[in-house]
This record gives C-alpha cells, sequence and structure tokens, in this order.
C-alpha cells in the first residue's frame, strides 16, 4: 500500500488505555470516519481501489482539509498530517501519549497502525487495526515481509465472518484471531469469548480492535493452534481463518502454517472434535492438496473427527504453478532480485512434485458435534456464487440433517414440506417439443444451487405448501396421471429426501 516506507514493524498504541480508545471511537464516530461515510467522501471507484492496495485514487480524493479527509490520509493513507489539522479533530495528546500517533518532525504526525472502518451485519460501525500498509492484500502484495506483520480485512475473512452461524451462544472461540475481526463478529452473540494466536502482536491488535469497536475485551492468549486451551475447557463455537498456505517453510506467520503440507489444516480440523460442547459448530477456510492417485473427497473424510457431521465445500481449486503464483505474488517476491524469485517458485515445485501434489483445493469446513449413531459428512465441490452472508443457511443445512436422520421412508411420506422462498422452475428440451427434456428447480437464495427433477418431482414440489402430507400429494398426482399410487408412494421419497437435504423443500413440523 502507498504511503510511509516502513521497513521494519511500528511500536503499537498501548491496549491499556480503554478510555483513551473510547474517546477515539467517539472523533473518528464525529468525523464520520465510517465505511458509509468513506463512500460518500472517496466516491464507488476510489472506496472500490482502496480494497485492492491502490491509494492514488483515493489521495486524490482527500486534497481537502475537512475532518473526514485529516483522518483518511492520516489512517488509511499513512500520511504525516500537520499537528494543527489533527488538533481540532482527535484528542491528539492522549493519541500521542498512548501510541496511537507518534511525531514525525516539521510539525507533522503520523499513524501507528492502520485504521479501516468496517461496517457490522447490523448497521455497526466497527473499526479494524492492522499494521500500516497492510489492511488488505491486493495484487502489489501486502507491502511488508515482516515475520510478525498483521494483516487486516481480506477476502477470506469475510467469508469466514459470513458462513458462520450467528445462533447466541455461551462460549465461542476464534484460534487465529489475527487482527480480531472474527472475534468482533462473535463477541455480538457469544457471552465469553476466547481468542488465540501465535504471534504476540496479532493479540495486542486484536485488543485494539475490540477497544476501537466498542466491543467487550476478549480472554486472548498466545499460542499454537489448541494449545493455549485448557484441557477441560469447551466451547459452543470455533471459529478459524488459520494460517493455511501450503509452503515450503513458515516465512509469513500470518499465512504460512509452518507444518508439512496441508497438516496443519488436517490438525486443527481433527482436534477441533474434542473441544466442541454438543450441538457445537467449528467453521474454518482451509487449503487442502489434491495428490496423485488418491481422491481429494477421500483425503478430506478422513479429516472429520468422530462425534461430528461435516459440510466440507470446495470453492476453487489451483494448479501448483497458479498457487505458488499467487503467494510468491501475495508475499511481494515478484519484486525482488529476479535471482531470488525463481529460487523461492522453484522451492514450491520441488516441495509440491516431492509430495505429489498435483493442485490445491481452498474452500469451507463446516462441524456440528452430534450424538447420532452415524454422523453425516458431506463433501461437495460448489464453485459458483452464494448469497452472503450464508451463516443461517449453513444452520439450517444441519437442521435438515436431524429430520431426515429422524424419518424413514414412511416418515417423510406422513411429513408435511413448504416449497422454500425464491425457488424457480426451469424447462428444458427442445422448441417445439410436447414434453420438456427434463426439468430443473433453482434457488437464488442461499447456496443458489440447481437441481434436476422428473415431472412427479416437479409437480410434488410445486403443492408443496405446508397443508398436505407428502403421501396425499403423491396419491393425487397418481390420480391425475394414471399411475399405481403404491408404486409412486414406493419411489418418490429418495426424490423428496434429496430435495430436502439440499434445501428446496423445509420441514413444517
Amino acid at each position: 500500500m502507498g504511503g510511509v516506507s516502513h521497513t521494519s514493524l511500528s511500536p503499537l498504541p498501548s491496549s491499556d488505555r480503554a478510555d483513551v480508545a473510547a474517546r477515539l471511537r467517539s472523533a473518528l464516530l464525529d468525523a464520520s470516519f465510517t465505511a458509509d461515510g468513506l463512500l460518500d467522501l472517496l466516491g464507488a471507484p476510489a472506496y472500490a481501489a482502496l480494497a485492492r492496495s491502490e491509494t492514488v485514487p483515493a489521495l486524490r480524493a482527500t486534497r481537502g482539509d475537512t475532518p473526514l479527509e485529516t483522518l483518511v490520509r492520516l489512517f488509511l493513507l499513512q500520511q504525516p498530517v500537520p499537528h494543527a489539522r489533527v488538533v481540532d479533530v482527535l484528542p491528539v495528546e492522549d493519541a500521542l501519549e498512548s501510541g496511537w500517533l507518534t511525531r514525525t518532525g516539521g510539525g507533522e504526525v503520523a499513524a501507528t497502525v492502520d485504521i479501516r472502518p468496517y461496517g457490522g451485519p447490523d448497521g455497526e460501525d466497527w473499526f479494524i487495526v492492522s499494521d500500516l500498509g497492510c489492511a488488505v492484500g491486493g495484487a502489489g502484495g501486502i507491502g511488508s515481509r515482516e515475520e510478525g506483520v498483521v494483516l487486516g480485512v481480506g477476502g477470506a475473512s469475510t467469508t469466514l465472518a459470513g458462513i458462520t452461524v450467528r445462533t447466541p451462544v455461551h462460549s465461542a472461540l476464534d484460534l487465529g484471531t489475527g487482527s480480531g475481526i472474527q472475534a468482533l463478529h462473535v463477541a455480538q452473540h457469544a457471552t465469553r469469548v476466547t481468542a488465540t494466536d501465535l504471534n504476540p502482536r496479532a493479540l495486542h491488535i486484536t485488543a485494539l480492535t475490540l477497544a476501537l469497536s466498542g466491543a467487550p475485551a476478549a480472554d486472548l492468549r498466545e499460542g499454537s493452534l489448541f494449545e493455549p486451551v485448557h484441557a477441560d475447557e469447551t466451547y459452543d463455537l470455533i471459529v478459524s481463518n488459520p494460517p493455511f498456505v501450503i509452503s515450503p517453510g513458515a516465512r509469513l506467520t500470518y499465512r504460512d502454517g509452518g507444518m508439512g503440507g496441508d497438516d496443519l489444516c488436517r490438525t486443527l480440523v481433527q482436534e477441533a472434535g474434542d473441544r466442541l460442547n454438543e450441538g457445537g459448530y467449528a467453521q474454518f477456510l482451509a487449503n487442502w492438496q489434491h495428490v496423485e492417485g488418491e481422491d481429494w473427497q477421500d483425503r478430506l473424510r478422513s479429516w472429520v473427527p468422530r462425534g461430528c457431521d461435516a459440510w466440507i465445500v470446495q470453492r476453487e481449486v489451483q494448479d501448483v504453478t497458479q498457487y505458488a503464483e499467487l503467494w510468491l505474488r501475495d508475499a511481494g517476491d515478484h519484486r525482488a532480485d529476479p535471482a531470488d524469485y525463481q529460487a523461492r517458485y522453484d522451492a514450491w515445485l520441488d516441495e509440491f512434485e516431492a509430495r505429489k501434489v498435483k493442485s490445491v483445493g481452498f474452500g469451507w469446513i463446516t462441524l456440528r458435534r452430534t450424538a447420532a449413531a452415524e454422523p453425516s459428512i458431506t463433501v461437495e465441490e460448489w464453485p459458483h456464487s452464494v448469497e452472503q452472508p450464508l451463516g443461517e443457511a449453513v444452520r439450517a443445512h444441519f437442521d435438515r440433517l436431524d429430520y431426515l436422520r429422524r424419518h424413514d421412508d414412511a416418515g417423510l411420506l406422513a411429513g408435511h414440506f413448504r416449497l422454500v422462498a425464491e425457488v424457480m422452475q426451469e424447462q428444458v428440451g427442445l422448441p417445439g417439443a410436447e414434453d420438456p427434456e427434463h426439468v430443473v428447480l433453482r434457488q437464488h437464495r442461499g447456496m443458489r444451487r440447481a437441481t434436476k427433477v422428473d415431472t412427479v418431482g416437479a409437480g410434488f414440489a410445486g403443492v408443496c405448501d405446508g397443508t398436505l402430507s407428502a403421501g396425499r400429494i403423491l396419491d393425487a398426482i397418481a390420480q391425475l396421471v394414471g399411475e399405481d399410487p403404491v408404486l409412486l408412494r414406493d419411489r418418490t421419497p429418495a426424490q423428496i429426501r434429496l430435495l430436502v437435504e439440499q434445501g428446496f423443500l423445509e420441514p413444517v413440523e
């Protein structure tokens, strides 16, 4: 990111001055230093450019001297600002004393951290703290190769926040908290929040993020994976955007796991089961290897701990060259000496070749602790667009699993169902043909799935409004099409089960 060049990580503001953080928050809000305020000031193109680590449009849009322009230059663009301009906007002396600002000489002050407005799910005005120049990644890399650097909110962060189940819980664990974005979200619906990180600097920044956002403090613990969690501690919700990058070595703490291959993600998933309360969720982002001669879905099924249902969604796959190039750019290695870049690229490919890895998958892993005799494991590939936030759809997926486990075919026929909102029917066939070749039901919410059904399945779904049992509907369809109702009742439950499982029909109990 543009602005002041930093060759080493700057000292952080004090995390013990809650009074200063509260006054700073009040001043930021008074100046409309919020997500909406930034959009109004900068305009959509410059605002979007900031998310790509491009600062020139924002610099051009903040050439005035309003309080909001001053704050954008100071905290987002990392530009030194005259002390006289800041004194009417912020509690300057308190901010200097507690370390949010520093004097640069020439009567100017500069920020010691990046502060980025972030809109909460219910319109909350939050602020995410990160290291200077590291609010997000972007095509130019993060701009720092310091090992302990702490990034702000990126696409992975918002993806995990969007898929997390948001039911009220007593206890939640944010494992590998980074800048604290997940801890901030779970603090809205968890009574007790524990946040851990191997990097003590990340814990410090998480404390700043929570304080500046007006959120309750979390129990912050230093350590790797579940090491900081006491042996007898369990949680209702565990979330983690871990350092999942599969790389040779562990050069960058924020992204490189430090274990061979995808062992860090596997270990995280396998150890989560014993840390969950009954009915509790563990939700992760992860990378996994596609190994020559091995089914990637079987690989992931082997990760799921006993006593847990699992829903694993592969969102993207990259071949090993694409993958190596992505993360070399992320670290800014493409701007280094060409010989160094080639050596690092070779090291990645050597590592993949030694492990017989042909590509790498990225996706979501959700576990739910269950007492069911036979837990359900769903592993699927879904690269298509979805509707975020998806947390409610995730919760509903597992509720439907419970329903289907409790009901055999006779139970399904006795049940009542409702077609979910915004499901459309498409008929596919040759122009002028009397009957369609097949019928497709398509969701416009949640996972936005599409599934092929026969004419009976389409007719059944179309009249499901919760009033008649499935069996009564099938009897009526049998009479309409002249089919034996007993045979229709016998062959249709499998199709009903699929429509329920995929979220086209919801049980009405």
